[in-house]
């Protein structure tokens, strides 16, 4: 009798056993979910006049006013624009056989690329007056700064950043969404530590954590415009940080939007 007890309770042991066993596999292969990119929706709160002719390629907010870098070989500059009536109050054109690209303001000034002729240009912030420029080995799209590094795109699956005073590389990180890269990442802004990149050639936006370069978030801005203009993509991400304001826009588009963003349900 007892041997048989001990049989029976040794054998409700190896069930319980192989039971957690199980549920701990099954919980493990159900843990990554939790760190899924965070699927975002939009509200539009106000809607601005943007330049038709603007082929926006970077795009920034400081101090009351909207900064924009416009590519396109003979119609590439960087100008000040009135955010309420899109009037641009200062322009400075690039020569007619470079394509302007990425901007960010870096203490002071602005620095903004230019996709294939592998050079960068320093103006001073409220004049617009050069002070300098650099080159790179690679092409340029988008740009920003983080507070102590410049970070660039090239339309791959790259962050690559950049020492702000001499303008070398000193780290990149592959931006990936799960196991996948995430390729074509063009116009940047440094958002509360999040680096948020426009796809090009999608209507949504990547929300990326600079340090892994693993996808955070995903806005989905499918429906705020539409053309039948192939090159006429969403492209410009500017924040207001002192009212907390996301503006975006994109080439040749006709408006500006500010939204306000919020977790999908």
């Amino acid at each position: 009798m007892v041997k048989r007890y001990l049989v029976a309770v040794s054998f409700v042991i190896v069930v319980l056993v192989i039971g957690g066993i199980f549920l701990a596999t099954l919980y493990q292969g159900q843990a990554p979910t939790s760190n899924l990119p965070t699927q975002y929706t939009y509200k539009i709160i106000k809607t601005y006049p943007h330049d038709t002719s603007a082929y926006t390629e970077g795009l920034i907010f400081d101090n009351g006013s909207l900064f924009e870098s416009t590519g396109k070989v003979g119609t590439s500059y960087l100008r000040c624009v009135d955010l309420k009536t899109g009037v641009v109050l200062q322009q400075a054109n690039l020569a007619d056989d470079l394509f302007g690209e990425g901007l960010a303001l870096v203490n002071g000034s602005f620095v903004q690329l230019t996709w294939l002729n592998h050079i960068g240009f320093v103006y001073d912030r409220d004049m617009f007056d050069l002070k300098g420029n650099f080159s790179y080995d690679r092409e340029g799209w988008g740009l920003t700064f983080d507070g102590a590094n410049l970070i660039m795109t090239d339309g791959s699956s790259n962050l690559y950043f950049l020492d702000p005073v001499t303008y070398e590389t000193v780290g990149q990180v592959t931006v990936n969404a799960g196991n996948s890269s995430v390729v074509n990442l063009n116009e940047l802004e440094y958002i509360k530590g999040d680096v948020y990149a426009n796809v090009w050639l999608t209507q949504k936006i990547a929300i990326i954590n600079p340090q892994t370069g693993q996808v955070k978030g995903w806005i989905d801005l499918t429906g705020i415009y539409h053309s039948s203009d192939p090159d006429t993509v969403l492209n410009g991400i500017a924040y207001d940080e002192q009212n907390d304001r996301l503006f975006v826009t994109g080439k040749y588009w006709p408006s500006l939007y500010e939204i306000e963003i919020s977790p999908a349900i």
